[in-house]
């Protein structure tokens, strides 16, 4: 479900519903040059591409670069990962007073709070 141009209540309203029934919900809006964009998956699984590190071993290369690692592009293995998202409800109840908040508000972008 994909949702513009909808108020608070709604938004968070229809997110429970999708959120219910394992159904993926993006929202989004924008406001002149500033904008916000969220999306609950649910328990999303997915696989990553790493490439492998293949470790210069001493004595075959002279210098300070010898204890670099190098990556080997030939070489790939596929890792599985699973991520939990939160409801909107939940990412909209932050409190921001506490100690853990406070740090968290230097990572998060000012148009968070145009949902607000």
């Amino acid at each position: 479900v994909c949702l513009t141009c909808c108020s608070r209540d709604v938004m968070v309203k229809i997110n429970q519903i999708c959120h219910k029934n394992s159904v993926k919900f993006f929202t989004g809006d924008v406001f002149g040059y500033h904008g916000y964009m969220f999306a609950d998956l649910g328990e999303h699984e997915f696989v990553e591409e790493k490439t492998k590190v293949a470790k210069v071993s001493p004595g075959v290369e002279d210098g300070p670069d010898t204890k670099k690692t190098k990556l080997d592009s030939s070489e790939t293995t596929m890792v599985k990962k699973r991520v939990v998202f939160c409801q909107l409800k939940e990412a909209l109840a932050v409190d921001w007073s506490g100690e853990k908040a406070k740090a968290a508000l230097k990572r998060t972008a000012p148009d968070y709070f145009l949902l607000q």
